[in-house]
């Protein structure tokens, strides 16, 4: 199986998480259902989730700012 830098994986799922959310009160405002925005969500969750499990005890909430300044870091 490939293996993804768990570093990207938790910066792209705080983006999609983030992301979500305008989306989310959006639809909710609108009053229509909000699919991409739970999709969206639930998506971005499964890829936290997945990092935490394959990781234990290596990421905590504290390290988010660093891992999205070594992703930043990576690209440039």
């Amino acid at each position: 199986m490939f293996s993804v830098d768990p570093d990207i994986l938790i910066a792209l799922g705080v983006f999609l998480l983030v992301l979500s959310v305008p989306s989310l009160i959006a639809a909710m405002i609108d009053r229509r259902p909000p699919r991409v925005a739970a999709l969206t969500a639930i998506l971005a969750a499964g890829i936290l989730v997945y990092v935490v499990q394959t990781n234990p005890g290596v990421f905590s909430l504290r390290d988010v700012p660093d891992v999205f300044i070594r992703v930043a870091a990576k690209i440039i």
